[in-house]
């Protein structure tokens, strides 16, 4: 059983504020941390991780997965369940291990999520004791909203960005995420990507590029 998360780094060694990328179902860490390099030259001094989910997708057994999804792959809600609790215990251990080996504090921290990986975004880091510097989640859904409000024990910025014409993720879970975060008491922007499906286009990068450059202050 896996007992921390594998990732690789892009970054300085010295670095004063870092990026985590957390990917969606099926894919990789390595996915998302090409992003990095459109992204580098524009926040000097950041570190970016993309660390690896710590289960062998079930749909996708090259890539990996932070909890099954039952429709999608015959697994059961328990099951899910079980295995996001797992993944749950091992992102807090992984984001603690980042700072402490940066030698950063949690405000000096954006966690980018990509589909499954907005999701664990949104469920994990308002559910931390201290409050990252952002959160950005492409693509992705708020699960348990129900319980956001009680459960929050912190209430970091949240950028919103879906594509219009996503078949994976329906847009309107863009507005579900939106209302209850707000509801909540977060502070939240959105950005529409036109025409684009399942993804990141270029203008959704802009955005978050902006979005992250005012929240660690490049």
């Amino acid at each position: 059983m896996t007992t921390e998360l594998k990732s690789a780094r892009k970054g300085p060694e010295n670095a004063d504020s870092v990026i985590v990328f957390l990917h969606g179902y099926g894919a990789d860490g390595a996915d998302l941390l090409g992003l990095a390099d459109p992204l580098a030259p524009h926040l000097p001094g950041t570190a970016f991780y993309a660390p690896d989910a710590p289960e062998p997708c079930a749909n996708n057994p090259a890539g990996y997965q932070w909890f099954p999804i039952p429709w999608m792959d015959g697994s059961t809600e328990a099951q899910a369940r079980e295995s996001m609790g797992r993944s749950i215990e091992l992102l807090n251990d992984f984001l603690d291990k980042v700072l402490t080996d940066e030698g950063l504090t949690a405000d000096r921290m954006v966690v980018i999520g990509f589909s499954q990986g907005t999701m664990m975004a949104l469920h994990v880091l308002p559910r931390r004791s201290r409050e990252v510097a952002g959160i950005v989640g492409f693509s992705g859904r708020l699960l348990v909203p129900e319980l956001l409000e009680s459960e929050a024990k912190v209430k970091p910025p949240v950028l919103l960005i879906h594509g219009d014409a996503d078949p994976v993720v329906p847009f309107a879970d863009m507005k579900l995420a939106g209302d209850a975060l707000q509801g909540a008491g977060f502070t939240v922007y959105g950005h529409v990507m036109n025409g684009t499906g399942h993804g990141i286009s270029p203008d959704g990068l802009s955005v978050a590029l902006g979005f992250l450059k005012e929240r660690l202050g490049k």
